[in-house]
């Protein structure tokens, strides 16, 4: 049979073509930009390729909800008993839910041994903050929650210079509300597109509770500032989702509408997105009064914008899946209309194995009945003489 080839067709062909190199773009697109993200992705570092499952968790509260340090091992011991009843265990030497916590404190004057100063931004920052936070060093280390002192600061690139022309500055000294800290380490400053725009031009300092609380007012370690805004970890997943759900029954049981829980790990999962690209429009009216900090409000602007790439897909892919059903519209009138051709050559195409696997058998039996006559013929006579002998 022979098919000609019409100008639609080519057309359609083409379209189709054009739809899936479109679809994989915006695939493309909305992966690399979820991947810009990379606070999101804490559990992944953290299982480093285990093949155990993890979820990544982000609350935020309002600033009356009146969390704080102390009520966060109830908050962990809550979490830890629906673990054990999952049948989940602490293992030897190895933390079972890495958590941090964290609240902007306001802007202050950071100057250096020589008096240079500059107005940062700082944020307190406790138990595995640098592991959610994965900034790029520059020079030095994070400081962490097991050092004894807990003077350390962590700068980023724009202060350091401002304060002592250099990044290479781990180690120095820097004076905020004449409180003295040691630079711990020097990171960059943010540089994706939406951590430039949601964090601002303001030089920005990461600092221990115990200065936070000095730095407050308070002066004695321990005691003052203990506000959280802020509060993320990474559970282990018995089950799909099961870290998810338990911290935010945990923190609705807790603080009721004064918390909002957030699924990091999930939240640019491509089929999620593009369900949520319907709606995006609810996402223009917030009453909530949390404060969301910077690196949040970077996530939520680049899952608006994954939303719609996923949405345009997910549009677009209606193209070759309409197409799809087109062709098989014609296959089912074609077969309607030569039932009985169309049955007579499916009938030969499934048949034609088998009698080919018959002739080659009849072949090969009539190769040796014609051997066998051949040596027939071939063998001598034996005479009736012979025979009595």
């Amino acid at each position: 049979m022979r098919i000609r080839i019409k100008r639609r067709h080519i057309v359609i062909a083409a379209v189709n073509a054009a739809a899936l190199i479109a679809c994989g773009a915006l695939t493309f697109a909305g992966s690399r930009l979820a991947k810009s993200q990379s606070y999101n992705f804490a559990a992944e570092r953290w299982k480093n390729g285990s093949s155990d499952s993890y979820t990544q968790v982000s609350c935020f509260f309002t600033e009356d909800a009146g969390i704080n340090v102390d009520q966060l091992d109830s908050l962990r011991g809550q979490l830890i008993s629906k673990l054990k009843e999952a049948a989940v265990e602490q293992e030897a030497g190895k933390t079972l839910c890495p958590d941090a916590y964290s609240a902007d404190i306001g802007k202050f004057l950071v100057e250096s041994d020589d008096g240079v100063g500059k107005e940062a931004e700082l944020t307190a920052v406790g138990g595995e903050f640098f592991l959610f936070h994965d900034f790029s060093l520059r020079s030095g280390a994070f400081f962490s929650r097991y050092d004894v002192m807990q003077d350390g600061a962590v700068i980023d690139r724009s202060l350091a210079f401002a304060l002592y022309g250099s990044d290479n500055v781990a180690g120095m000294d820097i004076y905020i509300n004449n409180i003295r800290c040691y630079i711990s380490g020097v990171i960059d400053d943010p540089s994706g597109k939406y951590e430039k725009e949601c964090a601002g031009d303001t030089a920005r300092a990461y600092v221990s509770y115990s200065i936070a609380s000095q730095l407050m007012g308070a002066g004695i370690e321990g005691e003052g500032f203990s506000t959280i805004t802020c509060y993320e970890c990474v559970s282990p997943d018995p089950v799909e989702d099961f870290g998810y759900t338990s911290i935010k029954e945990i923190m609705e049981n807790n603080y009721g509408d004064k918390a909002e829980v957030v699924n990091n790990t999930t939240r640019f999962d491509a089929k999620k997105r593009a369900k949520a690209a319907k709606k995006l429009y609810r996402t223009a009216v917030k009453d909530s009064t949390i404060k969301y900090p910077y690196w949040e409000n970077a996530s939520r602007m680049a899952e608006f914008r994954v939303s719609q790439l996923y949405g345009a897909r997910k549009k677009i892919f209606i193209i070759p899946i309409l197409t799809a059903l087109w062709l098989l519209f014609i296959l089912v009138r074609a077969y309607m209309k030569n039932d009985q051709k169309i049955k007579a050559k499916v009938s030969d195409i499934l048949h034609a194995p088998s009698e080919k696997i018959k002739r080659k058998r009849y072949d090969r039996l009539t190769k040796e009945s014609n051997i066998n006559n051949e040596q027939a013929a071939d063998a001598p006579e034996i005479t009736d003489t012979e025979e009595i002998k």
